[in-house]
């Protein structure tokens, strides 16, 4: 069986058949690929710099640290951890992410000293006053989403695949998202967010890309620019460390009062 142009060939004696892919299939395939390629890192740690701008350019900064577990057979598990400034101190967001059905997620706050579960429902809500929703923080599991090919494009000095995907929950705060990843790695270059009401919210553009482990790649660098409100979120990545041995007990609801 062979794969040309979008096309399934099956040789039967000297004939062959050629199924062409719809849209859908296509949308789904590009997905699937990019998933395949990012298996089998065990877990991460990694350093964050969070930049708020507001509308006028006025900054505040926070530094966090991200721990990250690779799930089988299931999505992952992070657990993100503030350190700076003072008032934010100790604040950590746990998150499961599933496959299918809806992701948990709890938030620690030092100030209460309680653990508050973040309902569904609430899922569209800003992380700590960020322009990342509490579902942006979730692994993006291929199967949480429909998808639609669109079109090649070039992006900057790349090619890429640009891709529709439509949320699965119903409590999403998006109706559709659109994906551009590059065809030679298959990495996001660029993501649109649409609202519920089906205009344009969010754009997501990470950049600087390093490969780890001769296989997996990670951006330095992601802007996330709300076009609603003239806010964005920066994230820069650093120190980014694989395999390290960490393990379920390390993302434990007990684990968010340890974080320190």
């Amino acid at each position: 069986m062979l794969k040309i142009l979008g096309c399934t060939l099956i040789a039967v004696g000297l004939s062959s058949t050629c199924f062409a892919q719809t849209s859908q299939e296509k949308g789904l395939a590009i997905a699937v690929e990019a998933d395949k390629r990012d298996l089998g890192w065990v877990d991460s740690t990694a350093d964050m710099k969070m930049i708020l701008r507001n509308k006028n350019g006025d900054e505040s900064i926070r530094s966090l640290r991200v721990n990250t577990l690779e799930v089988k057979d299931d999505g992952d598990k992070s657990l993100t951890i503030f350190d700076e400034p003072a008032d934010v101190r100790g604040t950590a967001l746990l998150t499961y992410s599933h496959k299918t059905g809806s992701d948990d997620q709890w938030l620690y706050l030092p100030a209460l000293k309680r653990v508050k579960r973040i309902a569904s429902s609430n899922k569209s809500g800003p992380f700590m006053g960020s322009e990342f929703a509490f579902e942006d923080l979730s692994s993006q599991e291929v199967e949480k989403y429909t998808y639609n090919y669109l079109r090649d494009e070039a992006c900057g000095s790349l090619t890429c695949f640009v891709i529709e995907r439509f949320p699965i929950d119903e409590d999403s705060g998006y109706t559709k998202q659109i994906a551009w990843l590059d065809q030679q790695e298959y990495r996001v270059q660029k993501v649109e967010y649409y609202d519920r009401k089906k205009s344009l919210l969010k754009t997501l553009e990470p950049k600087d890309y390093k490969q780890y482990l001769g296989q997996y790649w990670r951006a330095n660098d992601s802007n996330m620019v709300n076009h609603q409100t003239g806010k964005s979120t920066q994230l820069i990545w650093s120190d980014f460390k694989f395999k390290t041995g960490l393990d379920e007990g390390d993302f434990s609801q007990n684990s968010l009062k340890r974080a320190r």
